[in-house]
């Protein structure tokens, strides 16, 4: 190999690595300027280690509990998916409007933002429906347990955990409404961040004091202790119900006035046909 061949493959070298290092440096400069990316990175860990130090510091001193725990899982996955899916379905149905750039082409028609919203709420019923019912269904082919056990029970706790899903979806549609895109992974993550504190796997009373608090002022505290206590004791806990419902209504009407503030702030500041990162 000549010196000339020796220089120019020490150059191609070198320039290889500044692309490489442009491209580095270029997605450094998007996660710098988007704190949910940021955010996205770092409670993934946290939330699974949280939530499984918890389930397993509840279960070290359960041995009555594992032998029921077969069914009391189950079901709380299963639920579980209600919210997950709720809020997953409003966020989507969403986003598919702003991914298509079809956002500000639907306001300029008679739609008005709350007829916007319902239809939101009502395809979100209609996906989560369609994704627990199979699902609850092939339960009982497989492992002979049904969820419809809960009577109608089950009912009360399906629009509980649902109403709170359509809280936080419509939340999230707002922020995504006020920072665009980027902020588009709080829908994948915000509802697994509650899934520590919302008494999913194990009973409220297996979190720290302050932390039992926060868990009793969501929703799906009340509906996963009322189904612990049909499952396991035959009781039906309808103060719980009550409390779970009346707490809904709170968080409903807060994800409401988040979606319409920053949708008029949108509208007001003309980002309807200019949503992006």
């Amino acid at each position: 190999m000549s010196a000339t061949d020796s220089n120019r493959g020490g150059v191609d070298a070198m320039a290889t690595w500044r692309r490489i290092y442009a491209m580095i440096l270029r997605h450094l400069y998007i996660l710098r300027g988007s704190w949910p990316r940021l955010l996205d990175l770092a409670y993934w860990p946290t939330v699974q280690m949280i939530m499984w130090g918890f389930m397993s510091q509840f279960l070290s001193g359960q041995m009555s509990y594992i032998a029921q725990a077969f069914g009391v899982l189950l079901s709380a996955v299963l639920l579980w998916d209600v919210l997950f899916r709720g809020q997953l379905a409003v966020s989507i149905s969403f986003f598919e409007e702003m991914w298509s750039r079809n956002l500000g082409h639907l306001f300029v028609t008679p739609l008005r933002p709350g007829e916007f919203a319902a239809s939101l709420l009502s395809i979100s019923l209609l996906r989560t429906l369609l994704g627990i019912v199979p699902a609850s269904l092939l339960a009982v082919l497989f492992f002979g347990f049904s969820v419809y056990t809960l009577g109608l029970s089950l009912a009360a706790f399906f629009f509980s955990l649902l109403m709170f899903g359509w809280a936080i979806g419509l939340g999230v549609t707002g922020l995504v409404l006020r920072h665009g895109l980027g902020a588009e992974n709080i829908a994948w993550g915000l509802v697994f961040a509650l899934l520590p504190i919302s008494a999913v796997y194990y009973p409220v009373s297996v979190l720290p004091t302050w932390l039992q608090y926060v868990a009793y002022a969501m929703p799906p505290a009340y509906s996963f202790e009322g189904m612990r206590s049909i499952l396991l004791h035959g009781v039906v806990r309808y103060d719980l119900m009550a409390a779970g419902f009346a707490l809904n209504i709170v968080w409903l009407a807060l994800g409401v006035a988040m979606f319409f503030h920053y949708f008029r702030m949108a509208r007001r500041r003309g980002s309807l046909l200019q949503q992006g990162e």
